[in-house]
């Protein structure tokens, strides 16, 4: 049942980024060019993703099990360390050069854009030389 509820979650996030235009890189570009161009409905996407997410985490934090009857694993740290904002320079640096974030280049790609399927290998060759990095210093 959990392969379920992820891939109807996993849908209708995809649906919703190919909706909003947020698989199309000249979005983000438009959004991040503040002095030409500007587009601010990546904002306003974001924006209401992050007013649906609140509201998603208030109600779960008051949870135990999940819908599919999984324990709830919300973080709870709120350490902010070299790691954190090392991750966070290097995400907004390939977002801003690339015009794609995960999600939506993951969407992209399964729809034949090969800038996406470029991105997405990127990223997942990236995701492999962490973990081992990672591996070899824990």
């Amino acid at each position: 049942m959990s392969n379920v509820f992820a891939l109807l979650s996993g849908l209708i996030f995809g649906l919703g980024l190919i909706a909003s235009g947020m698989t199309d890189p000249g979005k983000v570009k438009g959004f991040l060019d503040l002095f030409g161009a500007w587009d601010p409905s990546l904002g306003l996407v974001m924006g209401g993703a992050i007013a649906v997410a609140a509201l998603a985490f208030a109600r779960a934090r008051r949870r135990a099990v999940s819908w599919t009857g999984s324990p709830m694993e919300i973080p709870s740290s709120t350490v902010i360390d070299a790691r954190l904002i090392a991750g966070g320079v290097l995400f907004g640096i390939g977002w801003g050069v690339a015009g794609y974030c995960p999600g939506p280049a993951v969407v992209a790609a399964s729809a034949g854009s090969p800038a996406a399927g470029v991105f997405v290998v990127a990223m997942l060759v990236g995701m492999h030389v962490h973990d081992h990095w990672l591996v070899r210093r824990t």
